[in-house]
């Protein structure tokens, strides 16, 4: 009998269990990890810095999310298509960074304290503008990465 069949979980003749889930590379974890960190204590800063009622704009949550939507239109457009390929750049700064700092959950949660409050026009105005906002952030910055021309 071989080596391999004797460490075959599987009687032989039946096919080998299929993974489900991809392997996690723990590195990346990491990276993803460090960068929602650094994001989420520069939001959590502003948040806390510039405190604002359920009846005012919130500003503190909009310039993240519009800087955040830059920042991974940046960052996303750059890694992919102007540096070499990286394992751990895109983790870091696109999922971890971009996702720790923009916060949609806080948006929404925002909205619904304004609706709490009769403040139906500025839910409405402050959920069009951060979604507007944000996919323009996102153009613009893919944009700008693209013009700029490469010397190789």
């Amino acid at each position: 009998m071989s080596t391999a069949a004797r460490r075959s979980p599987t009687p032989p003749g039946r096919p080998l269990p299929r993974r489900i889930l991809p392997r996690l590379d723990r590195r990346e974890v990491v990276a993803v990890f460090a960068g929602g960190a650094v994001g989420t204590l520069l939001r959590a800063a502003l948040s806390q810095a510039f405190p604002h009622s359920p009846t005012s704009w919130p500003w503190p949550t909009f310039v993240v999310n519009v800087i955040a939507a830059v920042l991974l239109g940046y960052f996303v457009t750059r890694l992919q298509e102007r540096l070499p390929i990286s394992s751990y750049r895109r983790p870091l700064l696109g999922t971890g960074l971009c996702g720790g700092l923009s916060t949609f959950s806080t948006m929404q949660v925002e909205i619904l304290e304004m609706i709490d409050a009769g403040a139906y026009a500025l839910a409405l105005g402050y959920a069009a503008a951060s979604v507007g906002a944000g996919y323009l952030a996102v153009h613009f910055a893919t944009a700008a990465v693209r013009r700029v021309r490469l010397t190789r």
